[in-house]
């Protein structure tokens, strides 16, 4: 059953109502692990409201016939008997614990859509969560009211939105295990310009925003978003609940979220055990991340080590491998957020080279520094387009400079509308675009090469500065280079006592 949507609250008004539920944790509950609490009662809050809501519309459309009102099609979700907002305020004595067999229900009656939603906190554990700040929080939802004909799911999203980038503040540096500045998702979303009927796939999905903002794009360009297939994988249980709830508060439904570590045992396959491919794919991994499974990508059983095995300390180029190894091979594209590292790092040498050499990257995008929560250094996007065999190989590389075009937000850099506007004209006009422009060239892949296939941007437009490599890639680099020297020497040595030369 749908209605109307109501407007009970102003977005300000219902975001600060939001936040007041979350600062009735401080003290008690480090703010990183606000969104563990938050977000599972929010959504609880949701699902009760709105199965009071379709009730009331059903019984009015059935004219007040009680069975017919009750009918399983009538609802989104099945709520048990009990398991209503009301039952959790009626706990007076051990409220996590009971709140923890109204979830545990909720997920049972619900196994195709709802198993594990709730996360895994221990909300019956009154050391990590102690009841006074459990019943505060509750008291503070208590005064919303959340169904769908009070609150849209397009206000109700947007406070999502809020209370992820508000959490994420909070969290410093963690923050960006789950959570992309949404200015940069939008970015990534207007370069592929998803389209209605395809599949779009975020191997990293943290809280799945970037998802959600498929479908807003698809959206705004008045196109029919349902028909999108969106899948993501995250590693984290926490966070892999997070964006389905996120999902579903905004209105999505037709999605699957996957639990699991995508390099270790990518879960998306064909009924023959092949990798799932996909019309993009979209990602922001985690920098770096070390360890990541090297030892398995020589033998990796999906060939995704087709381009080279990347270093043992850094999976930046293991995430690119994979993501091109699900990009459908006829229309696929897709975008990723690296480190300007992997422009230039020796190491990852190779595996530039034969991506360059098969045609498969179309452009770097050069982003502002101090964007994101996990790193005060630049990043880049790198773009990707499938190469059908009827068109041939690309033999040129668009690089695209949007280091210049940012906005301060108190401490950090943001990406203004105007300024994703002008970073997207450069790169699909592939001239210079705006002021202070984002700057453009379009380089040979010849030229690349006679640079030893080192892709930093500054290298081909002039006046951009070469990034430097972060302190962590340089110790990476410096540990690398000292075996090479040691083993080269062990080599010298050797040949040196069979000469009969050596001492």
């Amino acid at each position: 059953m749908t209605g109307a949507p109501g407007n009970g609250y102003t977005q300000a008004e219902l975001d600060r109502k939001l936040l007041q539920a979350a600062n009735a944790l401080r003290g008690p509950v480090d703010p990183a692990d606000f969104k563990a609490y938050i977000f599972p009662l929010l959504f609880f809050r949701r699902i009760s409201d709105t199965w009071e809501w379709e009730r009331a519309q059903a019984l009015e459309a059935f004219g007040g016939d009680d069975g017919l009102a009750a009918l399983p099609d009538n609802y989104r979700f099945v709520l048990p008997a009990g398991c209503r907002w009301e039952d959790a305020l009626a706990l007076h004595e051990n409220v996590g614990a009971g709140l923890q067999t109204i979830f545990d229900r909720i997920q049972e009656a619900n196994p195709e859509t709802l198993a594990g939603i709730f996360g895994d906190v221990q909300w019956a554990n009154k050391e990590k969560l102690p009841e006074p700040a459990l019943t505060n929080v509750l008291d503070v939802f208590s005064g919303l009211q959340l169904d769908p004909g009070t609150v849209s799911h397009d206000l109700l999203g947007n406070a999502y939105e809020y209370l992820l980038k508000n959490f994420a503040d909070e969290s410093g540096k963690k923050a960006g295990e789950f959570f992309t500045p949404r200015s940069v998702v939008r970015l990534l979303c207007e370069i592929l310009d998803p389209h209605e009927d395809e599949s779009a796939h975020d191997p990293t999905c943290g809280s799945g925003g970037m998802l959600v903002e498929m479908v807003n794009h698809v959206r705004e360009a008045k196109g029919d978003p349902r028909t999108l297939r969106l899948t993501g994988q995250e590693i984290n249980l926490t966070t892999a609940a997070i964006a389905r709830m996120n999902l579903f508060i905004h209105d999505i439904e037709d999605f699957k979220i996957l639990r699991g570590d995508t390099l270790r045992e990518p879960k998306f396959r064909t009924t023959e055990g092949a990798l799932q491919r996909f019309d993009i794919v979209i990602a922001n991994p985690p920098f770096s991340l070390n360890p990541w499974g090297q030892d398995t990508w020589d033998d990796d059983p999906f060939n995704r080590s087709h381009w080279g095995t990347p270093p043992a300390k850094s999976a930046d180029m293991a995430f690119v491998e994979h993501m091109l190894t699900v990009m459908d091979e006829d229309r696929g594209r897709l975008a990723v957020i690296m480190p300007q590292g992997v422009l230039t790092r020796r190491d990852e040498k190779q595996i530039r080279k034969h991506l360059l050499e098969d045609g498969l990257i179309e452009a770097i995008v050069g982003l502002p520094e101090n964007l994101f929560y996990n790193t005060d250094l630049p990043a880049c996007i790198l773009v990707c387009r499938a190469v059908p065999a009827a068109t041939g190989k690309r033999t040129d590389l668009l690089f695209v400079d949007g280091s210049r075009r940012f906005e301060k937000d108190g401490t950090r850099n943001v990406l203004a509308a105007d300024d994703i506007e002008t970073i997207v004209a450069a790169y699909r006009e592939g001239e210079d675009v705006g002021e202070p422009p984002a700057r453009t060239k379009r380089v040979p892949i010849g030229e690349i090469e006679e640079n030893d296939w080192d892709l930093n941007i500054g290298l081909y437009i002039e006046g951009v500065a070469a990034v430097g490599i972060d302190s962590a890639t340089a110790v990476q680099e410096y540990v690398l280079a000292r075996d090479a020297l040691r083993a080269a020497e062990g080599r010298l040595d050797e040949r040196l006592r069979e000469a009969g030369l050596a001492g």
